[in-house]
């Protein structure tokens, strides 16, 4: 029966501190969605005021920090009203227009009338027979009617009164609270923006003492990146829905439908809510479209204009303006709109992706909110070490070549060893003397990892030196385990990459075996392969054995993987007999092809007299 597999207990600290975490976020959910009221207007001018802060910026210089931002926001109310005062004088046009096209619709509706042959008609027809014979039916109803009941229809209907009062109270609460409301809303942003743009400076230090605590440079730098990539962000969005508004202005006016301006000014406008806006606006003058022509033609322009130019906007103008700006993937952003319009409503909408651009920065540089850069991030979820590691344990799938094959067509093969596999072998060891691996697993890992170097096409056109060759270059031994082994051999791939003859000694030869292989196929340079957890103390007793059976050997340490070696480490294994020491294999490379020429010029390795 097998062994079962070890499972790491979790301290109860940290499960507390989970629990205390996942209340926090509902808490912090729950907060959002009961103060929306007074979010709402706050998230608002926060975003016009990243917007209009670099204007003010450049126009306090003339006019002073008052004067500027009085002028930007009075700007911003006159070119809102003036576009709102065109859009009332081409709404009341449309409104005056209408009438006329009541013929074309009677036309488009009569020419779509279903055949009355159909399958459909033929139902419709059943049904209404059907329900003729059940009771209370057409057939049924004159026969059921008693006298009684005709004289109840006779009664005469009482008259109610209603106050006036009662009106007025019902006209405020159904067409003056609608307005009002978002009015009112309106004023209070307005009134939140002139003092943040005021305050501004004053508002991002009193931030940065609140979130920084300490870490002044990291919140300063996060701030200034949130601000750099939601400017930017809303600076795109504007000229993106400009670029789509005028053609659609200049598109429906040579089509032929009426307030060209109207739709074009609308679809810039709605362009700024995600996902729906810019087919809510596309409704309008599509519908209209078919009320205005007597034919096809300009329904059928109409939609092809709208779905041309949101097929150009959103492969074209975004990925060219936007790039990465933003850094949030297109799944999370998404998944934000959900959740912030689920929170906020369609204001939420429009805040979604700013709110989440936000999120995302304060991820990178709050260590705590880290999660959340790697769930709303664009970046890569795993490193390329990771990813071959978690391939390399997928049982069944073997999939582990298609991503090293990927990886190399933009990185050297040296890249692919220290980067990816040696940090793989090092990880599984790892995790196999933490019990995170059991014994299988880690066996079945370094099976991987071999077959993953048997197929490997770099080093394959270069044969493999026989034992007996005299002119081997480079002898690989490992240090001790297995591990050492398949580094080994990595480094004399790659040395055969680059046309130099290389082999690999088999880690399960002992000490004394492995000398005797050194002796027996005579390389000109020897290196002592060694992957963590292996340490320098096999490496210097292996080195201090090949020193003493090769005087004048060339010997090269190679502990893959680990940092930079210190001093005392370094000269503690050159004290041992070693020539170099490095830690990865392109450092490696570069040595060996750096003592060509003088091992060339140096006489055959002569082993010492026992």
């Amino acid at each position: 029966m097998p062994a079962p597999i070890p499972i790491k207990q979790v301290p109860a600290a940290e499960s507390l501190a989970t629990i205390s975490n996942v209340l926090l976020s509902a808490l912090i959910i729950s907060a959002l969605f009961f103060g929306r009221e007074i979010l709402v207007p706050l998230a608002l001018s926060a975003l016009l005021t990243f917007m209009l802060a670099p204007l003010v910026t450049k126009l306090q210089r003339w006019l002073g920090r008052v004067g500027a931002v009085l002028f930007v926001v009075l700007m911003m109310v006159l070119a809102t009203g003036a576009v709102g005062w065109v859009l009332t004088r081409q709404v009341v046009d449309l409104a005056n227009q209408l009438p006329n096209y009541k013929e074309n619709i009677q036309t488009k509706l009569r020419s779509i009338q279903m055949n009355r042959e159909g399958a459909f008609s033929k139902i419709s027809r059943t049904l209404d027979e059907l329900k003729k014979d059940l009771p209370g039916g057409d057939n049924n109803s004159s026969l059921l009617m008693t006298d009684a009941a005709k004289q109840d229809t006779q009664k005469a209907i009482p008259v109610e009164v209603v106050s006036g009062r009662d009106e007025r109270l019902k006209f405020v609460q159904v067409v003056l609270a609608p307005v009002l409301g978002p009015l009112g809303t309106a004023a209070l942003v307005l009134l939140l923006l002139v003092f943040m743009l005021l305050q501004r400076e004053d508002l991002r230090n009193r931030l940065i003492r609140l979130i920084g605590q300490g870490r002044i440079s990291a919140t300063t730098s996060a701030m200034d990146d949130a601000g750099s990539r939601v400017s930017k962000y809303l600076l795109m969005q504007l000229v993106v829905n400009v670029t789509y508004g005028i053609p659609v202005a200049v598109g429906l006016f040579f089509i032929g439908v009426p307030n060209a301006l109207l739709w074009g000014a609308l679809s810039a406008v709605l362009r700024f809510i995600p996902y729906l806006g810019p087919w809510i606006a596309a409704a309008f003058p599509i519908v209209l479209s078919l009320a205005v022509s007597p034919d096809w033609m300009a329904p059928a322009l109409t939609i092809g204009l709208f779905v041309g130019l949101e097929l150009f906007s959103n492969n074209v103008m975004e990925p060219w303006l936007y790039g990465s700006s933003t850094g949030v993937s297109p799944i999370a952003l998404i998944v934000a709109a959900l959740f912030w319009t689920l929170l906020w409503g369609p204001v939420g909408l429009v805040l979604a992706t700013p709110l989440t651009v936000c999120m995302v920065v304060m991820g990178r540089y709050i260590p705590k909110l880290a999660f959340l850069s790697i769930i709303l991030s664009d970046e890569e979820a795993l490193t390329p070490m990771q990813e071959c590691y978690h391939r390399l344990q997928r049982a069944g799938e073997h999939d582990e070549m298609e991503f090293v094959d990927a990886y190399l067509k933009s990185n050297p093969p040296e890249a692919l060893f220290d980067s990816v596999l040696i940090p793989v072998i090092i990880a599984a060891e790892t995790d196999h003397r933490l019990d995170l691996l059991d014994a299988k697993q880690l066996e079945f890992v370094k099976r991987g990892l071999w077959a993953m170097l048997e197929e490997l096409e770099i080093g394959m056109d270069v044969a493999e030196p026989a034992a007996d060759d005299r002119d081997l270059l480079v002898g690989c031994v490992p240090a001790k385990a297995e591990r050492d082994e398949l580094a080994g051999e990595m480094f004399a791939r790659l040395l055969r990459h680059m046309d130099f003859t290389a082999a690999n000694a088999s880690s399960v030869l002992t000490a004394v075996e492995r000398v005797a292989w050194v002796r027996k196929n005579a390389p000109k340079v020897v290196c002592v392969s060694a992957a963590p957890p292996t340490t320098i103390i096999h490496c210097r007793y292996l080195c201090s054995k090949l020193r003493a059976a090769f005087p004048d050997l060339k010997i090269l340490v190679g502990i893959w993987g680990a940092e930079k070696r210190s001093d005392d480490a370094n000269l503690a294994l050159k004290q041992s007999g070693a020539d170099e020491v490095v830690t990865t294999l392109a450092d490696a490379a570069a040595w060996v092809e750096s003592q060509v020429s003088a091992i060339e010029d140096h006489p055959p390795m002569e082993p010492a007299d026992p």
